[in-house]
């Protein structure tokens, strides 16, 4: 038990008449008792406390949470005992994460139950765990307080943030324009497989009119085609050191994944099948995955992800590739490209791209764009505008001899980093490339 501040301003009203005391004597039997008072109340009051039932707690966990989202939990606290109960709860919430409204304080009436909801904001994607949550409740004339803990430690995943992911989804099926940026390309006829024929529509090229039909039926007659279905996106998703980096607080590597996870659900739409290769100190592989069950097997497969020291190994990454992929597909490699990526990444995407079709997408600092467009006013502002222009030069200059090469490249900063992926994935659907 811990005395409170009443109990501190209770022993310094005894204490303090007790100088008075020194000079007055006659006084001094009077400030014995009221100590004697005093103490025996304190005695009495810490007593009953101890022999008070602890309140009963239960703590209800969302399934999930979502990186930097609020999310509830809901504590419930009973009273079993036959006097109402002030308490103060602190919950055990997972390191790092925010919970506004906590501690709770309150009281808890006699028999009754009392629900408490608080959000609680965790900002490390993973396993999170919620500690013993523990309850100060204070002594009937709260002079003591006596702290419990209750409840075993808890697991809960928290998931990308891929809200981003929904609101497309949203919008896409109430056939709305799109927020996002998101840009719906007119496909030829050549990117798209054959579905059905239908009645001329004004408008329709006469490159789609079937002529044969339309002999037949004396009108014309449309040929109606639906996207390219059943093929395979692949994402390479590097996790070494260079993936560390922070953009807007977040790091560069959950704008990826957001990416990944927007890119794979358009790809889901389409009936195209989506698969993941991690490299750079983790090697692990989730084998290609379709239908209406594919997103949450590929959410519970990326979750967990987490950026290593380790270095970026681009050949040995695209050799297990290879070995595991046979079949042509669209390999996404997602990484933060480096000037002295240039020996070891053209070689290995040249491999790569024997067999299937290749999309280097390169996330790009923001701050070194910022550091160009800063006013040059000292020798320490010069240095940092010139070590970011040939950060940027190297970039393009790598860039560039891979489009010679006939590599597909992306270079965006992370807030555009998910919608301009989306979108070069589908002008490559809309060129039939896959």
């Amino acid at each position: 038990m811990t005395p409170t501040h009443r109990f501190l301003m209770l022993a310094a009203a005894w204490l303090l008449p007790g100088v008075a005391a020194v000079f007055v004597p006659t006084l001094l039997p009077l400030w014995k008792w009221y100590g004697i008072a005093a103490g025996a109340v304190a005695l009495l009051d810490g007593i009953w406390l101890r022999c008070l039932r602890p309140p009963e707690v239960k703590r209800r966990l969302p399934g999930r949470f979502a990186l930097g989202e609020p999310g509830e939990v809901v504590l419930e606290l009973h009273n079993h005992g036959k006097h109402s109960a002030k308490v103060e709860v602190f919950d055990g919430i997972p390191q790092g994460s925010i919970a506004e409204t906590m501690p709770w304080s309150g009281e808890l009436p006699v028999r009754r139950e009392i629900r408490v909801f608080h959000p609680v904001t965790i900002n490390t994607r993973g396993e999170a765990r919620f500690g013993p949550l523990q309850v100060r409740r204070f002594s009937p004339a709260g002079l003591w307080t006596r702290k419990t803990s209750h409840l075993a430690e808890e697991t809960v995943k928290v998931y990308p943030n891929y809200e981003p992911v929904v609101r497309f989804a949203l919008l896409a099926m109430q056939h709305r324009d799109n927020p996002l940026g998101i840009v719906r390309r007119p496909r030829p006829g050549t990117s798209r497989d054959f579905h059905q024929l239908r009645d001329y529509r004004d408008g329709d090229p006469f490159s789609q009119i079937d002529w044969k039909a339309s002999s037949r039926r004396q009108a014309l007659i449309s040929r109606d085609y639906q996207e390219q279905r059943d093929q395979s996106v692949i994402f390479l998703l590097d996790t070494g050191r260079r993936m560390r980096a922070l953009d807007g607080g977040v790091p560069q590597f959950d704008h990826v994944l957001n990416a990944v996870l927007l890119v794979a659900h358009v790809a889901l739409r389409q009936g195209d099948q989506v698969a993941v290769k991690s490299f750079g100190g983790s090697d692990r592989w989730l084998p290609p995955v379709k239908g209406s069950h594919a997103m949450p097997v590929l959410l519970n497969h990326l979750y967990d992800y987490q950026t290593t020291a380790a270095p970026s190994d681009f050949s040995e990454a695209v050799e297990k590739l290879m070995t595991r992929q046979r079949r042509r597909s669209l390999v996404i490699l997602l990484t933060n490209l480096r000037g002295e990526d240039g020996k070891e990444l053209l070689p290995a995407l040249q491999t790569l791209q024997t067999r299937h079709l290749v999309l280097l997408a390169s996330i790009r600092e923001k701050v070194a764009r910022d550091a160009l467009s800063q006013p040059v006013d000292s020798f320490a502002t010069a240095l940092r505008h010139l070590a970011a222009g040939r950060y940027v030069q190297e970039r393009r200059e790598i860039l560039a001899t891979l489009g010679a090469l006939g590599i597909l490249t992306l270079d965006s900063t992370a807030g555009e980093f998910p919608v301009a992926l989306a979108n070069r994935y589908s002008d490559i659907k809309a060129a039939g490339r896959i």
